[in-house]
């Protein structure tokens, strides 16, 4: 873990070069691991995005587990999605209008039908503490301290000053080639310039899959996996 203290200073205005498009859905239920039958759904409407480097597709996660119920774990259950469940896309400012045509549209996800509806534009956050629900890398990995270190080498090359890393335990993402596995990760006590950047350009590869897309984080938190 590493760990400093504190500065202060103005948020700057957000750039709208990369934004997040929000759709409403309608689509009764998902497979918990649906990275890779998702994007497949979204290359066939959108076959640009594999050239768009800061382009990602956000996993639908559905409701967090509480009050009694425990949100289901394993890769083939079902998540139950309600109507207040979203579906995010990410991408350059270039490509809003070509992604809005994706509105009335319903995908076939492994079998499962996805309409997707009106969607909304939100800007990146200028919250400093971020996180992706699963981070992967380019080389396999035997621990968390191995984890770390790569990630902090990779935010270097971004210039961005690794201060708070904190890791959740391991995930796997099936696909035919095998299975690609990821950490959760929180990145904390950021600049508004390097929570930006960072939001912008993703960490890491698969960001088709939902890796290394960093979404506001209010706190520090223990991190699970999704």
């Amino acid at each position: 873990m590493y760990w400093e203290e504190d500065k202060g200073n103005e948020p700057p205005e957000v750039s709208d070069a990369v934004v997040d498009l929000v759709f409403g859905i309608d689509c009764r239920c998902l497979p918990v691991d649906h990275a890779y039958a998702l994007a497949q759904a979204m290359q066939r409407e959108l076959p640009w995005l594999t050239d768009e480097p800061s382009a990602g597709i956000h996993t639908i996660h559905g409701a967090a587990s509480g009050n009694g119920w425990m949100r289901p774990q394993g890769p083939d259950d079902l998540l139950q999605l309600s109507r207040r469940t979203r579906f995010t896309l990410r991408v350059p400012k270039h490509r809003i209008e070509d992604a809005l045509s994706l509105q009335g549209k319903t995908l076939d996800v492994d079998g499962y039908p996805l309409t997707l509806k009106r969607a909304t534009q939100r800007p990146l956050s200028v919250l400093t503490t971020l996180f992706a629900r699963h981070q992967a890398t380019d080389r396999d990995l035997e621990n968390e301290e191995q984890m770390l270190d790569w990630v902090a080498a990779q935010l270097r090359r971004l210039e961005i000053r690794p201060r708070k890393l904190l890791c959740g335990t391991l995930h796997a993402i099936k696909t035919p080639e095998g299975h690609v596995q990821t950490r959760s990760l929180m990145v904390a006590d950021l600049e508004y310039d390097e929570s930006l950047r960072l939001q912008a350009q993703g960490l890491g590869p698969h960001r088709l899959l939902g890796c290394g897309l960093f979404i506001p984080h209010k706190g520090i938190q223990t991190l699970n996996t999704d």
